[in-house]
């Protein structure tokens, strides 16, 4: 980065405003600051005489102040400001709440500014409400034309603070701005500019900053947002590149083997798109560079037996395979669940079992000495040929005899460098397989997994029942009891349900939000005074609750100890708990076939997707599933993303709402590949064809030279994105 980018606004704002800007905003430097991009602009509009002002639009006006007041306000400790200004054709009042230090020290008797905002009417007097304006020196007046041309220039409104406002940001840019250096470093190479007509990057960060018109803006915004495409495609498609110069050791299909044993106990079909999906993994095992790819698929489309086919056939080679769950219970649910549709192929080589299986061994972090200490010694000598865990599989002292197939389940919640970690274990590299169930629409693939291969389930399995979503409005006290009533005439029919909550505890603030999966609630209130319903006060009101006399009703969340959360889904999954109340933790991988009832529980504080995994978890057997969305929420944006939950059970549209309406930070958790500090101005649906072109630059350049040697401005740019290991490759270029 030039030195200029690199000095610290201390140094050229001075420390108060430095200091503040810091605190407020996180900027230390000159390029955090011209990286603070714009949220929107303002048109200032044509200047109309204050006789002449129309009401209720956007107006600005050149005037003189004539009289300035100062009162405090009676109901809060603040103070107004109301300043009378004339243009030689009116009078107008301007008021000023709040913190009017500022104005009232640059707003004295006799200044002329630029004044612009929208009119109003206070006690007949029209006024305008906390306007913007725009000092006029008496030493430097500008002419009318320069003030007509600065009408036509959109002013940019920056994300503030209440401590720094957007007059602040612009004023501290414009300095900055003043002594850029014409011709800055670029990461983007001359030739991929030249080819889609691309501004330079100094011209990109003054018109983005102080635009002389609209198009000069949206060059700019062209310009940066095809920036923030090219670093992320090219970080992408290096690492696909690289990755593929890496040794790893074939997996073919053993005849008589595993897999086939495993393949002749299935007692379904398997689908098509499960067949289609496993002939794409079996030709990538059998390659001698490692497999990148990432399965995603609707809820219930069958992933993990897809997974298991694969690890089956790295076991038949000799290897072992890997599955990293991001929680304690999925981990244990996917070794019951694997256990149970192996049976004695789960056994390989102890007493009863079939000897062309293997054992499958799990490994968490709340084990006790001498269990950890017995699955330790079954990975590393080898005899447990599928290995279910944690992050605790990450650990040093996990050691493989030959790990050959690395599958990542809910890729979302771990970051790229976790799952690196694990394949570092690997004589050779192994074997990547990611698995979501969270459907990701193409360009948000594209720009997130672009490193990977992708393959998609879009097919449900034969048996899978229909799943009923209904919205219910708490606020009416019969539907509540009626919901009540309906997750009673489930349990009395034999079947189960859950009930799903927010929070753990009383206290909302954010450290009793169950750590599972506190990056990807909506526990922000908004209009809402009451925090959300929380497990542990829904548990003891359920249990007084008429309509569900005489049924057993539990509770789960991830804070519980580990023997505990283990008993109660032993519980639930034998029919002895009818009803279980719980957070998010149950979100993904929890398999309970007789659960047909699921109550969501303030269901507008989650997100779309989340609400579609959510009730994946019913409708799992032969009986259909219900799921009722309870919300207090009325007309608006979260009432309508909940009918969208209810009117269609397609993934990938949901997953597109979701996007559009919470960013794409939310829906893949911000540990993925930096995405929620890093795109500011890209939006991956809306920005399609810039993620094209940005893919297909990045292709063609490292095509020519994968070390990017002859370009030091890009590999500057890549270089926070990527972990040690591959950061010294790049410097060996």
């Amino acid at each position: 980065m030039p030195e200029r980018l690199r000095e610290s606004l201390t140094k050229v704002l001075g420390s108060r405003t430095a200091k503040v800007l810091e605190r407020e905003l996180g900027l230390e430097t000159v390029n955090d600051l011209l990286r603070h991009y714009p949220r929107r602009y303002m048109e200032l509009g044509e200047l109309t005489p204050i006789d002449s002002l129309p009401e209720d639009v956007p107006v600005s006006l050149v005037a003189e102040v004539r009289k300035v007041s100062v009162r405090e306000m009676k109901t809060r400790r603040s103070k107004i400001m109301t300043v009378e200004v004339t243009d030689g054709h009116g009078s107008l009042d301007l008021t000023f709440f709040n913190n009017v230090f500022k104005p009232q020290k640059e707003l004295t008797v006799g200044r002329r500014a630029l004044f612009s905002g929208k009119v109003s009417r206070y006690q007949n007097r029209k006024q305008l409400a906390q306007p913007m304006y725009e000092l006029l020196d008496d030493e430097s007046q500008m002419t009318e034309d320069e003030i007509q041309q600065r009408l036509v220039m959109p002013l940019p409104i920056y994300p503030a603070t209440g401590k720094v406002g957007s007059t602040l940001i612009r004023n501290s840019i414009r300095p900055v701005l003043d002594t850029l250096p014409k011709d800055l470093p670029d990461p983007v190479p001359d030739r991929v500019r030249a080819k889609l007509g691309l501004i330079g990057l100094s011209s990109a960060l003054r018109q983005i900053h102080a635009p002389g018109d609209r198009a000069q803006l949206a060059a700019a915004q062209r310009r940066l947002k095809f920036e923030e495409a090219f670093v992320l495609q090219t970080l992408l498609v290096w690492r696909k590149a690289t990755d593929r110069q890496q040794q790893a050791t074939p997996r073919d299909h053993v005849p008589g083997g595993f897999l086939d044993a495993l393949d002749e106990r299935l007692p379904f079909e398997l689908t098509e798109g499960q067949k289609k999906v496993g002939d794409e993994i079996a030709a990538d095992l059998s390659q001698e560079h490692p497999m990148h790819r990432l399965l995603q698929g609707e809820v219930g489309s069958g992933k993990t037996l897809v997974a298991l086919r694969a690890m089956a056939r790295v076991v038949d080679s000799g290897g072992q395979a890997a599955l990293l769950a991001p929680t304690e219970v999925l981990a244990v649910q996917h070794h019951r669940s694997i256990s149970a549709m192996l049976g004695d192929l789960a056994a390989g080589g102890m007493l009863g079992g079939d000897d062309r299986g293997t054992r499958v061994t799990l490994l968490t972090g709340s084990m006790n000495t001498a269990t950890r200490r017995k699955a330790l010694l079954e990975v590393a000598s080898g005899d447990a040929g599928i290995v279910v865990g944690t992050h605790a599989l990450i650990q040093d002292t996990v050691q493989f005899s030959d790990l050959g197939l690395v599958v990542v389940d809910e890729q979302h919640r771990f970051g790229v460098e976790q799952r690196d970690a694990l394949r570092q274990k690997g004589k050779n590299t192994p074997h990547l397989l990611v698995m979501t169930a969270t459907p990701i629409p193409r360009t948000v693939a594209m720009t997130v997994f672009g490193d990977l291969e992708t393959s998609v389930l879009d097919q449900l399995p034969a048996g899978r029942s229909e799943i009923q979503t209904h919205v219910v409005p708490v606020r009416d006290e019969r539907w509540l009891s009626r919901t009540w009533q309906r997750v009673a005439e489930e349990c009395r029919a034999g079947h189960q349900a859950y009930v799903v909550c927010a929070r753990i505890g009383e206290d909302e603030s954010e450290d009793d939000v169950d750590p599972v999966d506190d990056d990807r609630l909506e526990l922000k209130l908004g209009d809402e005074k009451r925090p959300a319903a929380a497990a542990i006060d829904v548990l003891a009101a359920l249990r007084v609750q008429p309509e569900l006399d005489g049924l057993v009703i539990e509770m789960l969340h991830g804070r519980m100890p580990a023997d505990e959360r283990e008993e109660v889904m032993r519980r639930f999954s034998a029919n002895e708990v009818h009803v279980l109340v719980a957070t998010t933790v149950i979100e993904v991988g929890v398999d309970v076939p007789n659960a047909t009832a699921m109550v969501i529980t303030d269901a507008d504080r989650f997100g779309v997707s989340q609400l579609h995994q959510l009730r994946g978890r019913v409708g799992r057997g032969a009986a259909a599933g219900v799921c009722l969305l309870l919300t207090e929420a009325g007309q608006g944006p979260s009432l309508d993303r909940l009918r969208a939950v209810e009117s269609t059970r397609d993934g990938f549209e949901l997953a597109r709402i979701d996007l559009e309406t919470r960013r794409e930070g939310d829906v893949l958790g911000s540990k993925q590949s930096g995405l929620n500090s890093s795109l500011k101005l890209l939006r991956v649906l809306r920005d399609e064809k810039v993620i094209v072109e940005a893919r297909a630059a990045a292709t063609e350049l490292l095509d020519e030279d994968v070390r990017l040697r002859a370009h030091p401005q890009l590999v500057a740019a890549l270089r926070p994105w990527v972990g040690s290991d591959r950061a010294a490759f790049l410097d060996r270029g």
